[in-house]
């Protein structure tokens, strides 16, 4: 079963050719009979545990089941270019009053004081972030930020090519692009708006300026685009690229149906008919992905398990909302507002309690994808990838 021909663009571009997450921190177990801590005694608790075991990590960052967090995705707007069926509603979403947003000074203090206690990695998501007037500067800004070693940002890649001199120039060190198809008739549909050749370009600019790999996300939905596994696995011959297929994830107003969902075990066993010799490569420690390779192939491919066998266990993401929220988990509906603490003056030993207690709060697992459909979220838009 051979894959089928990819388009004249693609064969343009195949011709030009992390901190331990798992600490071992004790879980408190509450006796009958016993008080329950205080959220500052949980506090020390998990500070004495870290002094004691000389773990170089800030317990603000480390939660009851002694995940450290050393990722920050921040969303820099809500607003995007395109109306992907997964992410927004066809008739889109209300959009936050733009007083209520983050500022870029407020993004930037975030940023530094989540650096300050351990943060390493940040990436920069939507909304669409390349439709912010001042991205280029807000990386070249965190790039300045002693300790933080990646600046990532995943995009749509429609300003990709224009951007991306002056966001490497900058200092951003990894990219990220959703492209579902590669299909131009299909990519209108699914996002419902024109661009596909403007993303190819944006994977051909930034191959041709060397970032390695290349990371491209691609949602992976029953009966509209499953039959491209192939097709996206080839471009990995020739290309530095990461194919990462993501499995369908519920949220608010993307009519998420169990009957869509292709697991990632269903994906790999179609590569496996196609490709017996895929090799499986280890795994990093924190990571999202389970990543192969074919031999004799440049790039790789990966599967995101949200739903199917989530990484809950090792999670180390944190993200913070375009209107200053901060979210402990993508599928929890807990969240705590930096931007209002800021704004009433909070000092920075104030912010770390807030994020801290937050933290401490991380529930062990995801509720599971039939109960996370049934639970009241943000839209992915208004989420931040």
């Amino acid at each position: 079963m051979a894959a089928r021909p990819v388009s004249r663009m693609l064969q343009r571009v195949l011709r030009s050719g992390l901190r331990s997450c798992s600490s071992g921190a004790p879980v408190t177990q509450h006796r009958p009979g016993e008080p329950p801590q205080t959220a500052a005694e949980e506090l020390s608790r998990r500070r004495q545990f870290l002094r004691e075991h000389a773990a170089p990590f800030s317990a603000f960052l480390t939660d009851s089941f002694g995940r450290q967090h050393s990722y920050l995705r921040i969303s820099l707007t809500e607003k995007c270019n395109l109306r992907c069926q997964y992410c927004m509603p066809e008739e889109g979403v209300p959009l936050t009053p733009k007083a209520d947003l983050l500022t870029t000074e407020e993004i930037l203090t975030l940023a530094r004081l989540f650096v300050k206690e351990g943060i390493d990695k940040i990436r920069l998501t939507g909304g669409e972030p390349l439709i912010r007037p001042d991205v280029v500067d807000i990386v070249a800004r965190l790039h300045q930020l002693e300790g933080l070693r990646t600046i990532g940002i995943t995009t749509n890649g429609i300003n990709l090519a224009r951007l991306l001199p002056q966001l490497q120039k900058a200092g951003l060190s990894a990219i990220n692009i959703s492209l579902d198809t590669l299909v131009p008739a299909k990519f209108e549909f699914i996002v419902r708006r024109k661009g596909f050749h403007k993303v190819m370009e944006g994977i051909h600019k930034a191959i041709e300026l060397g970032y390695s790999p290349v990371k491209v996300n691609c949602v992976v939905m029953r009966g509209l685009n499953e039959d491209e596994l192939l097709d996206f696995v080839a471009l990995t011959e020739g290309l530095p690229l990461d194919v990462r297929f993501i499995e369908y994830m519920p949220f608010d107003g993307n009519r998420w149906n169990f009957k869509k969902m292709v697991s990632y075990k269903e994906m790999l066993d179609t590569l496996r008919q196609q490709w017996p010799e895929l090799e499986k490569l280890p795994e990093e420690e924190s990571s999202t992905a389970k990543a192969f390779k074919i031999p004799g192939f440049r790039g790789q491919v990966s599967f995101i398990t949200s739903m199917s066998e989530h990484f809950c266990g090792t999670c180390n993401r944190l993200r913070i909302t375009a209107d200053g929220n901060l979210k402990v988990c993508l599928f929890g509906n807990s969240e705590v507002s930096l931007r209002d603490h800021l704004r009433a003056g909070a000092s920075e030993e104030e912010l770390r309690r807030v994020i801290g207690a937050a933290v401490g709060r991380k529930k062990r697992q995801h509720a599971g994808m039939f109960s996370i459909a049934q639970m009241k979220n943000r839209p992915m838009i208004l989420i931040g990838g």
